[in-house]
């Protein structure tokens, strides 16, 4: 995999960079990215500590002047692209006793907003920029970090900037699929709830067991599925 080019969003902690981290391991060349410089930074010194290989890029996904200055220097770089991990998210409503989280009647639409521009438009340039790229090479992998929050197969109550978001990373996953070419898959993963920052102490899983399925969705066989919505490898309802 040494010549194939890794970009992980949201990198400098987490899940994100335990992804970041199993795709160096892999012998990928992975471009660990973050908002800030400083973050960035530390995270790929520690992977360096580890006798990991990875280079870091300030990204904020949400500024369309921050993306088109990424691309520009990948290109200038690398010039190919093979997995995109769109992991960046922000969970704006915060983290809130389940009998008080914010309903749908107090999260201001302002707050939906934020979280789109992060969450979903994000994914959005990101993805559309990268596609082609594949579709022209005859290869890629593409995923999307989502939620089981987020499917409406499923839909509770709590947190509708975040929930509202994620059902939006769908049917942008859908809406690529259908402009992925041969041998390109475009896929959202549900990481579960995973103990980081933005999922908290309580959560149920490891990053390690976050991070899995989604590096599955990122190095699939030829073979592999495209289209679809999956935890650990396994398909969930939208």
């Amino acid at each position: 995999m040494g010549d194939r080019v890794a970009i992980v969003t949201g990198a400098n902690r987490g899940i994100g960079l335990e992804v970041a981290s199993q795709l160096a391991q892999r012998g990928y060349q992975v471009v660990l990215t973050g908002r800030r410089a400083a973050a960035v930074d530390e995270a790929v010194d520690a992977l360096v500590a580890r006798g990991l290989t990875a280079v870091p890029s300030v990204l904020d996904v949400s500024k369309p002047v921050s993306v088109a200055a990424f691309e520009r220097w990948c290109e200038e770089t690398y010039g190919r692209i093979d997995v995109l991990v769109n992991n960046a998210a922000i969970l704006p409503e915060g983290h809130v006793a389940g009998s008080e989280a914010p309903n749908t009647l107090r999260v201001t639409a302002e707050t939906v907003q934020r979280a789109f521009q992060t969450n979903v438009l994000g994914a959005y340039r990101m993805t559309q920029w990268v596609l082609p790229k594949m579709n022209g090479a005859g290869y890629g992998r593409v995923v999307n970090v989502s939620s089981a929050m987020g499917a409406l197969s499923d839909m509770g109550e709590g947190y509708p900037a975040y929930r509202i978001s994620k059902t939006a990373v769908h049917a942008v996953t859908k809406l690529f699929h259908h402009e992925a070419g041969s041998n390109v898959k475009v896929n959202a993963v549900c990481p579960g709830w995973v103990r980081t920052e933005m999922g908290g102490e309580n959560a149920t899983r490891s990053v390690g067991e976050g991070a899995a399925g989604i590096l599955w969705g990122a190095t699939l066989p030829d073979d592999g599925p495209s289209g679809g919505f999956f935890r650990d490898g396994e398909p969930l309802d939208w």
